[in-house]
């Protein structure tokens, strides 16, 4: 048998956190990194993250550090999971310490704000053209994977021996790890999914109805293949655990920070009110700017996203949004093929 893989985790947030512990129950030596030196203390001491996984046992093996090159002395995959406006930052304080054969992957969901360019744009400008480069995405809440519960995600990279090497981490006894080509696809999923659990969270804090939440899921989907299918994308790869699998669950999970904003708005509180209670980055804020904006750009028309942008801007009140998506005109359910 061969030996694991070293890999050093980079953010010891919740989902961070769960996938170190992961990667630790399947032998691979794995370091977790952080800024925060009293939580990484706690963490490499206690084998818990009280903040932001309290009551789940972390695996003994698994280290903590604050230490970021000791982090990735030695490391034979790096695996980013830090919060979309942290990623760029992140990777430039890796590049110039990363091993010369670890290769990086990442299971940050967002764009980069301001640009609005996906992510793995943003690592192969920062890391080169030579480092492999994956994204880790699906439908995984962080507290289920701490607790050794079954789940299934996917690995997409343009080169698929290393796409393999970072399922072959992560795949094991209550984990199924499969892979892909369409990094695109992939990360749009893993993004738009955020902005589409606020619009459910919405109908449902208004109590709309098990209906209400089924016609916005599917509309929902609708709006990612079109909007993938514009980029260039596979409709498969939103037809699967990238974009499927990961909007019913953060549509329909109240661990979603996207669907307890919603829940909140509709229910008639503040975003700022929502925001500090959730206590967490929630992604939606800063990603149905830039879907939005993507959208523009290939014109394509995306209603229920563009109704959450002006719920989220304070532009309109979420019961004027349901009105408008009531309003729209009668059509047929697919008036052209879209693959």
């Amino acid at each position: 048998m061969s030996t694991p893989p070293s890999v050093a985790v980079l953010g010891a947030g919740s989902w961070g956190t769960a996938l170190a512990a992961l990667t630790a129950r399947h032998d691979a030596p794995t370091v977790l990194w952080g800024r925060d030196a009293a939580l990484v203390e706690t963490i490499d001491r206690s084998h818990e993250n009280p903040r932001y996984l309290p009551g789940s046992a972390l695996p003994e093996a698994l280290r903590a550090t604050t230490d970021l090159p000791g982090a990735l002395r030695g490391a034979d995959l790096v695996l980013v999971v830090v919060p979309s406006h942290a990623f760029a930052e992140t990777l430039r304080a890796l590049a110039p310490l990363r091993p010369a054969h670890a290769g990086v992957a990442w299971a940050t969901k967002g764009f980069e704000p301001g640009s609005g360019r996906f992510l793995h744009e943003v690592a192969a400008e920062i890391l080169g053209a030579d480092v492999p480069l994956a994204v880790v995405t699906g439908p995984s809440f962080a507290q289920e994977v701490a607790r050794g519960l079954p789940t299934a995600l996917t690995v997409h990279a343009d080169d698929q021996d290393f796409a393999q090497a970072v399922a072959d981490v992560l795949h094991g006894p209550a984990f199924r790890a499969y892979t892909g080509d369409d990094m695109c696809g992939a990360e749009l999923g893993g993004a738009m999914k955020n902005v589409l659990a606020v619009a459910t969270g919405v109908a449902d804090g208004m109590a709309l109805g098990l209906n209400a939440r089924a016609g916005l899921i599917t509309r929902g989907l609708n709006e990612m293949l079109r909007l993938n299918i514009a980029m260039g994308g596979r409709p498969e790869t939103l037809m699967g655990l990238a974009g499927l699998g990961d909007l019913v669950l953060t549509c329909t999970g109240d661990l979603s920070r996207n669907r307890r904003l919603g829940l909140a708005l509709g229910r008639g509180h503040t975003i700022e009110d929502a925001v500090r209670e959730i206590g967490q980055v929630v992604e939606s804020l800063q990603t149905a700017d830039e879907v939005m904006r993507l959208a523009d750009r290939h014109g394509i028309e995306l209603p229920i996203a563009g109704n959450v942008r002006d719920v989220l801007h304070g532009d309109i009140t979420p019961a004027e949004g349901l009105a408008r998506l009531m309003a729209r005109e009668r059509k047929a359910e697919y008036p052209v093929r879209l693959f």
